[in-house]
C-alpha cells in the first residue's frame, strides 16, 4: 500500500475547514486540521506535513507571518495559500513570504485537489532533474532548493526551481506562458497567466542585479519569457 500523503489545513472557518478535511481524506490523503497560525507553525515543524494549505485570514495571526515562520523552518514543503483576496498585490505578497501558489475564495474543491496532485507529481518529477546549473552569477541548486552566488543563501520555492529548470532548458529561446503553465503547473492546476507573471517578478527579486532591469528573466512582450545565462 502506498504511504498515504499528509496535508496540514490551516483554516479557522469551522465550515469550509470541515468540508476540506472531508473532501481531501475523500481523496486519499491525510489531514490535520488547526484553526491557529501559531499552531499551525508547530505542527508544520514536529508533523512534517508533506503539504500545507494555509487560509490567509486567521484569528491569532495573519497567513504571511505563519507562512514566513514555517518557511524559517523548512524551506522544501508547498505551501498553498488561501485568500479571499483578489487584488494582485496580495498574491505578490503571499508569495514573496514563501507561498508556492495560491487559491482565492471561492473556489472548487476539484481545483484544490488537482493543484495538490500536479504539485506532487512534479515534486517526484523533479528528483530525477537535480543538477545545478548557473544563471549569471548565481547558482540554482534544485535538490536543495537554493540559490547561491551572494553573500548568503536564497531560499527557493518548489514552483521557483521548476520555473527556473523550464526557462533553463530553453535558455536563449522564448518560453510562452503557456507553455510555462502546462510544464510547470499541469494544465489541470488551472493557474492563470498572472500566476506566471507574479513568480517572475518575485524569481527577478531574488537573481536580478536590479530587478526593474532585468538582465537574465527578460519579457518578451506578446509572447513570454527567455533567460538569459
Amino acid at each position: 500500500m502506498a504511504d498515504v500523503r499528509r496535508i496540514l489545513l490551516v483554516e479557522d472557518d469551522p465550515a469550509l475547514a470541515l468540508g476540506l478535511v472531508d473532501a481531501l481524506e475523500f481523496e486519499g490523503f491525510g489531514v490535520t486540521h488547526t484553526r491557529s497560525g501559531h499552531e499551525g507553525v508547530q505542527l508544520a515543524r514536529d508533523g512534517r506535513p508533506d503539504c500545507i494549505i494555509l487560509d490567509l485570514m486567521l484569528p491569532d495571526t495573519n497567513g504571511y507571518r505563519v507562512c514566513e515562520q514555517i518557511r524559517a523552518n523548512d524551506a522544501v514543503v508547498p505551501i498553498l495559500m488561501l485568500t479571499a483576496r483578489s487584488q494582485e498585490a496580495d498574491k505578490i505578497r503571499g508569495l514573496d513570504a514563501g507561498a508556492d501558489d495560491y487559491v482565492t475564495k471561492p473556489f472548487s474543491v476539484g481545483e484544490l485537489v488537482a493543484r495538490i496532485r500536479a504539485m506532487f507529481r512534479r515534486a517526484t518529477r523533479s528528483h530525477r532533474t537535480d543538477l545545478k546549473f548557473r544563471i549569471g552569477g548565481a547558482t540554482v541548486d534544485p535538490a536543495s532548493q537554493t540559490l547561491t552566488g551572494g553573500r548568503e543563501p536564497v531560499s527557493l520555492s518548489f514552483y521557483e526551481v521548476e520555473l527556473l529548470k523550464c526557462l533553463h532548458e530553453r535558455a536563449g529561446h522564448v518560453v510562452s506562458r503557456e507553455e510555462l503553465l502546462d510544464k510547470v503547473w499541469g494544465v489541470e492546476s488551472g493557474p492563470t497567466n498572472r500566476s506566471v507573471d507574479n513568480f517572475v517578478v518575485k524569481l527577478r527579486k531574488k537573481i536580478e542585479p536590479n530587478p526593474e532591469k532585468p538582465v537574465h528573466i527578460l519579457t518578451v512582450y506578446g509572447l513570454g519569457y527567455k533567460l538569459v545565462v
